[in-house]
């Protein structure tokens, strides 16, 4: 396999990434569509909900990114403009839409939770957009360091890498089954949120450990922090949703 792997639609020859993050986008925002249906507040207030998010998204993803990369700054200002430009991360996007959100809400004097409803669409669109992370290779720079594993994986530099991002969509789908599954037993409106966000932030303070990126924070990168502040905020959460009751 060559990377990046271009996706041969008739004539067209689309990049993997451009492609997937596009379905992503469209299949979160359709799915988010058929289940904002099933909160409680009104659809004028729904909408300015959603706007918030996502304009926080927006702003969150752009920041953390380039906290990411900060040693760009002295080694390649150039790549660091473009990562600016082009370059998001979901951490950044999930803080910041979570911010969007409750800002809007507190604006409109909304005070029941509405995150129950962001679960599916935002698992679904995030397994479909590592699709095209995986197929785009090296210049996503989402893949992890070298390993021997059987199934490590050379993206185009000769080296065979921890694919990332085929652990994070087998994640999402373990953790999908495991809210529907869930989904049965009661819960209070708005767990499910937090224990998707402690659980994804879970996974990705643990994936960053074999990805080869910048590490200032105590060993730690800007995303793991992020991550880990968000799970100590929210560590209740996990013991209120393993309760299952009828």
């Amino acid at each position: 396999m060559t990377f990046p792997v271009y996706i041969e639609l008739g004539s067209l020859r689309i990049h993997p990434h451009i492609l997937f993050e596009s379905l992503a986008y469209a299949t979160a925002f359709r799915l988010l569509l058929l289940r904002v249906r099933k909160d409680s507040i009104a659809p004028s207030q729904r909408s300015s909900v959603i706007v918030g998010g996502m304009v926080g998204a927006l702003i969150g993803a752009k920041i953390l990114v380039w906290l990411q990369h900060l040693d760009l700054i002295w080694q390649n200002q150039q790549q660091l403009l473009l990562l600016l430009m082009q370059g998001k991360t979901v951490v950044g996007a999930l803080l910041g839409g979570l911010i969007g959100v409750e800002t809007t809400k507190k604006i409109l004097g909304i005070h029941q939770s509405t995150g129950d409803v962001f679960v599916y669409p935002l698992i679904v669109g995030t397994a479909i957009g590592r699709i095209g992370c995986f197929l785009t290779g090296l210049s996503d720079r989402t893949y992890g360091i070298a390993t021997k594993l059987p199934w490590g994986i050379d993206f185009g530099d000769g080296i065979h890498r921890h694919p990332t991002q085929l652990y994070e969509i087998f994640f999402l789908v373990l953790l999908i089954l495991f809210l529907h599954f869930r989904s049965r037993y009661k819960y209070q409106n708005g767990d499910l949120f937090k224990f998707y966000l402690v659980s994804y932030f879970g996974f990705r303070f643990l994936v960053d450990f074999i990805k080869p990126d910048f590490h200032p924070f105590l060993g730690l990168t800007a995303i793991q922090v992020a991550c880990l502040l968000t799970i100590l905020y929210y560590r209740r959460s996990i013991s209120q949703i393993l309760q299952f009751k009828n």
